[in-house]
C-alpha cells in the first residue's frame, strides 16, 4: 500500500477522529440500537434500521481511518528541501492568463481542504507542482481547460 505522508497536525486529527468514534461514537450507535430494539418488532423498525445503517456508515469510517495512519509517515516541514515543492510546501503560483496569484499548501488527500489553502499532491494542480522550483512554469489540465503556471516562491510550513 502506498504510504501516506501527513503533517503533524493532519495526523493529530486523523488519530482524534478515530478516538472519537471508537469511544463515543460506539457507545452512542448502541445506545442507539437497544433504544430501538425496545420500540418492539424489529422487521418494521425503521430507528432500528437507521441505526444499524449508521454503525455500517461508523464502522467503515474505523476501518479507513486506521488503514490510513498505519500507512502514514509524518513529516517535518523543516526537514524537507526547499528549492523545490513537495509534500508541506506552499507554494506560491501565478495563473499567467488571469495573472492571479494563488498560494497553496500541497498535502495528502486525507488532509485536502481547498478552503484553507491546502490541496492534494494527488490533484492535477498538486501533481504538476511536486517537484518542481521556483520559476518552473507547468501546464496542468483541468475540466476548464489547461492552466499555465508559473511558480513564484517555495516555502516550508
Amino acid at each position: 500500500m502506498k504510504v501516506n505522508y501527513l503533517s503533524k497536525e493532519g495526523y493529530d486529527k486523523l488519530t482524534a477522529e478515530l478516538r472519537d468514534l471508537v469511544t463515543r461514537g460506539r457507545k452512542e450507535i448502541a445506545k442507539q440500537i437497544n433504544e430501538a430494539r425496545a420500540h418492539g418488532d424489529l422487521s418494521e423498525n425503521a430507528e432500528y434500521d437507521a441505526a444499524k445503517e449508521a454503525q455500517g456508515k461508523m464502522e467503515a469510517r474505523i476501518s479507513e481511518l486506521e488503514k490510513i495512519i498505519a500507512n502514514s509517515r509524518v513529516l517535518d516541514g523543516k526537514n524537507i528541501d526547499n528549492s523545490k515543492a513537495y509534500v508541506l510546501s506552499t507554494v506560491t503560483i501565478l495563473n499567467r492568463k488571469t495573472q492571479k496569484e494563488m498560494k497553496y499548501t500541497l498535502v495528502s488527500k486525507d488532509e485536502a481542504d481547498f478552503n484553507k489553502g491546502k490541496i492534494s499532491v494527488d490533484s492535477p494542480i498538486g501533481k504538476s507542482l511536486m517537484g518542481k522550483a521556483i520559476g518552473d512554469v507547468v501546464n496542468v489540465k483541468v475540466p476548464a481547460g489547461t492552466l499555465e503556471l508559473e511558480i513564484r516562491n517555495i516555502e516550508r510550513l
